[in-house]
């Protein structure tokens, strides 16, 4: 006998459509295990202002050690140097989010964690490692390179990493897969590298008196050369726990974490390592980084395909259950078709119907994949009940009804 409070078991296939999508009451639910529309947890949305507040504040206290330590001049000079790696990378982050674009809120979460608590972090870990080394007689001859290379890759990997599992146990909702642990690890690691360029911007214009000279190099290397260099690290443990959100269960984060982890700081370490070993940085840069940055963008680009091919395999399956017409699911589930519906609905003057309408899909989809998995099989409902009435709600706008 199977207890009356047992998880409903995910479908195989979506619910047949009403007769027309326009038939759909509200109240109306395609899966039999849900009752009415999916209840708004504001305790969760408290939750994460009151702690985007706090992260604020983190970032304000760093930023206030930062003039202290290099003087207001030398603080907006480097702070606005900083913005141009920044910049890149949020470039980036945004062509691998496209797709199914992640909350701005947890994405400013992010940035806050990577900019504020993980830089304190490795600020704290490192003055307290001082302190220590101090005491038994002053760092030796190879102080310099256990920093750069053992500690400073373990502190600040686990310290960006951290942020990314906070989202995967309190922001499940918004963790579907390899890409949107990605994307979040891309936006922590952003924060902490826009931090640590002021710093390392800043101490390059002290030391070098405001020579233009001085702080070209360093700009070179870390601003133009390497902005993604703590994405790379950091992405490894995003992808991970990513995969772990994916499974069966959705279970395992720590262990993913862990796993994610070692090639996170070991590709940290290599990086700063590279500048005790080789002689011919530009070199070594050409032949090493070069082709794992490249390697990254192939899996950037494998990933993005495995998000457009889970929305195109679900969204045929809502086709065929009425809930679409087959012909949209290529302008739904593609990159070239989307591009030209949303240039049919800017003709029109419908273009957020129509983005609201491909998001909804999307969202749709991997629903209805969380489902398939067993992951979450009853927020999953709940979810796909809410994107379908959206879905309906933005057909009758994009016919004008």
């Amino acid at each position: 006998m199977t207890p009356s409070n047992s998880m409903p078991e995910p479908t195989t296939e979506p619910t047949a459509a009403p007769r027309a999508p326009s038939e759909v009451r509200a109240g109306v639910v395609p899966q039999p295990a849900l009752a009415g529309s999916p209840k708004r947890r504001y305790g969760l949305v408290i939750l994460g202002v009151l702690a985007i507040a706090v992260l604020a504040i983190i970032v304000l206290l760093v930023i206030v050690y930062f003039i202290a330590g290099l003087g207001v001049s030398a603080f907006i000079f480097a702070g606005v140097l900083a913005i141009v790696p920044l910049a890149i990378v949020l470039l980036g982050i945004r062509w691998i989010d496209r797709w199914d674009p992640e909350p701005r809120g947890a994405l400013a979460f992010c940035f806050l964690w990577g900019a504020g608590v993980a830089v304190l972090i490795a600020l704290l870990v490192g003055a307290q490692v001082d302190n220590v080394v101090n005491s038994l007689g002053g760092p030796g001859p190879g102080y310099e390179f256990f920093g750069a290379v053992i500690q400073a890759p373990i502190v600040e990997e686990v310290g960006k990493g951290l942020g990314v599992l906070m989202l995967f146990l309190f922001a499940r909702k918004h963790f579907d897969g390899p890409v949107d642990g990605l994307v979040y690890a891309a936006t922590v690691a952003a924060g902490f590298a826009f931090s640590e360029n002021i710093l390392y911007f800043g101490q390059a214009i002290i030391e070098s008196g405001g020579s233009v000279a001085g702080v070209f190099q360093i700009f070179l290397i870390r601003g133009l050369m390497s902005p993604f260099a703590h994405v790379m690290f950091t992405a490894c443990i995003g992808i991970f726990l990513g995969l772990a959100a994916s499974r069966t269960g959705g279970g395992g984060g720590a262990g993913f974490f862990l796993i994610g982890l070692i090639p996170a700081v070991a590709l940290h370490a290599l990086w700063n390592g590279s500048l005790f070993i080789v002689r011919d940085f530009y070199g070594y840069y050409l032949v090493i980084q070069l082709p794992l940055f490249l390697l990254a963008i192939a899996i950037v680009i494998y990933l993005r395909r495995q998000e457009s091919r889970v929305t195109q395999r679900h969204l045929t399956a809502y086709a065929l259950a009425g809930w679409f017409n087959p012909d949209e699911v290529g302008a739904l589930a593609t990159g070239q078709g989307r591009r030209t519906a949303m240039r049919w609905a800017r003709q029109h003057g419908v273009d957020r119907a129509m983005k609201r309408y491909i998001r909804a899909a999307t969202r749709l989809a991997f629903s209805r994949q969380s489902m398939v998995s067993g992951h979450r099989v009853v927020r999953a409902q709940e979810e796909e009940a809410a994107q379908l009435e959206v879905v309906v709600a933005s057909r009758r706008a994009l016919r004008g009804e």
